[in-house]
């Protein structure tokens, strides 16, 4: 038996920045987003294929130093075969001084989507199946909207956003009154009807004792799946706390810096699920150690955003929970994924199925 061919090496990685607009522009208790910065990146083999990511920047003035990573970074792999694992190795090594943490490891968790699905791309696969795994429905929520609204506005949107397809939604609190978010949760519930499953998120906006005093209201009110970082998302302590005091089970792992952290964290019993985000926990690679990890704990693992390449990840994932679904990437992709029946499915086709609309990119460009 001959051996497989070896990879194509790495040609060249471009990065572009664009502002993408939002159907729903978000506020959250840690700010407002109302347009999708993001980083396109395309990663092309000396045989011509090509793999693209985008990174998520949260606001327009991260674009220019996040771009600048991924093109330091780019300069440092060209011309090395195209395998993932080795990339990573590399760019480790070079930024082991510096910190693989934050901007970087964002940097490097884009260039490492782009080789994967470039790798896939080249063999002919969908990434699920280049994993080892199958494309497949994955169960969805719609987090697209239900930001810090009056509740009037809550109420029509939560009905919006089922009627896309979806039996779930995530409803964000982080009011300054504990009693206008305890209003939101009862409207939304009204809204949505006793079926529909309800998630809701307070982006780090409380204190440890508040989040307990908020989480105990939120228990009694019963049927919430999840009280997603009700405190700075680095405080374990106070997060194993919490989980401690309250019955609806407390999700994180969205600010996860990679999964030793994420290690860190289940070693400090502060969740019940567990939800990295695939740039922040390391790309493709990141995320398979992480989903290991989550295994071993016994412990479910969602998705945060990136939908597109999420739904290769959580078909082989063995304790995969729920996917994200946002379509903050849509108006730059030729064919955005969609929802159906409540669930998500990765495309069976070669990659993860990211292709990029190149007129709305230039319309974009930032």
């Amino acid at each position: 038996m001959s051996a497989p061919a070896a990879p194509p090496a790495i040609r060249a990685i471009r990065a572009r920045p664009v502002l993408a607009p939002m159907r729903r522009p978000l506020r959250t208790g840690s700010g407002a987003v109302e347009r999708a910065a993001l980083v396109l990146i395309d990663l092309e083999a000396d045989d011509g294929t090509v793999g693209r990511s985008y990174l998520f920047a949260i606001g327009p003035h991260n674009l220019k130093p996040m771009v600048a990573f991924v093109e330091a970074m780019a300069a440092m792999v060209v011309g090395q075969p195209l395998a993932p694992f080795d990339v990573e190795r590399t760019l480790r090594a070079r930024y082991a001084l510096l910190g693989v943490h934050n901007v970087v490891l964002m940097a490097m968790a884009g260039i490492d989507m782009a080789a994967w699905d470039a790798l896939a791309v080249h063999r002919g696969v969908a990434l699920a199946r280049l994993l080892g795994g199958t494309p497949r429905p994955i169960r969805a929520y719609n987090s697209n909207g239900l930001g810090l609204m009056p509740p009037a506005e809550l109420a029509k949107e939560a009905e919006a956003l089922l009627a896309e397809g979806f039996g779930a939604v995530k409803l964000r609190l982080g009011r300054p009154d504990a009693r206008a978010d305890l209003e939101a949760v009862r409207v939304v519930r009204r809204a949505i009807g006793s079926d529909a499953t309800l998630m809701c998120d307070f982006n780090q906006s409380l204190t440890v004792n508040d989040a307990i005093l908020r989480g105990r209201m939120i228990d009694d009110e019963g049927g919430m799946a999840w009280i997603e970082e009700p405190v700075r998302a680095d405080d374990f302590a106070g997060t194993a706390r919490i989980a401690r005091e309250l019955r609806t089970p407390v999700q994180i792992g969205e600010n996860f810096m990679g999964p030793e952290q994420m290690a860190q964290a289940l070693a400090a019993g502060c969740c019940d699920y567990v939800m990295p985000d695939a740039e922040r926990i390391g790309g493709v690679t990141g995320w398979m150690r992480a989903a290991a990890l989550a295994q071993a704990a016994g412990l479910e693992m969602s998705s945060h955003l990136f939908p597109e390449v999420s739904a290769h990840l959580l078909a082989v994932t063995p304790t995969a929970h729920w996917l994200e679904y946002v379509d903050w990437a849509a108006p730059v992709l030729v064919d955005p994924i969609a929802p159906r029946d409540g669930h998500v499915a990765a495309p069976d086709v070669p990659g993860t199925g990211l292709v990029w609309d190149e007129d709305a990119v230039r319309r974009y460009a930032a």
